[in-house]
């Protein structure tokens, strides 16, 4: 078999939880890595359909989102105006 070398820099809390990950399964920190790379590159066409429907599901909420943010936002503004112009009426601003 042949290998590579793969180095990438991490904090050094970062290679602590690795090591940690790694000895709670009783493999190297290299292998902890191989198998978790391996596993992400494993994906199924159900768990691809059901990361589908969940970003459609997102895209179809975002404008809700918005519309019900923008009203809260506008709300906010007209009762700080009101707050204002009842602090300004007793003489306070």
């Amino acid at each position: 078999m042949h290998t590579e070398r793969v180095t990438f820099l991490t904090t050094p809390q970062g290679k602590i939880a690795l090591a940690a990950r790694a000895a709670a399964r009783g493999i190297s920190t290299g292998e902890y890595v191989r198998r978790r790379v391996e596993a992400d590159e494993d994906t199924t066409a159900g768990e691809e359909a059901e990361l589908a429907a969940l970003v459609a599901q997102a895209n179809e909420a975002i404008p809700r989102m918005r519309d019900s943010l923008d009203r809260s936002i506008a709300l906010v503004a007209s009762t700080s105006r009101e707050i204002d112009a009842m602090l300004r009426e007793a003489g306070l601003r």
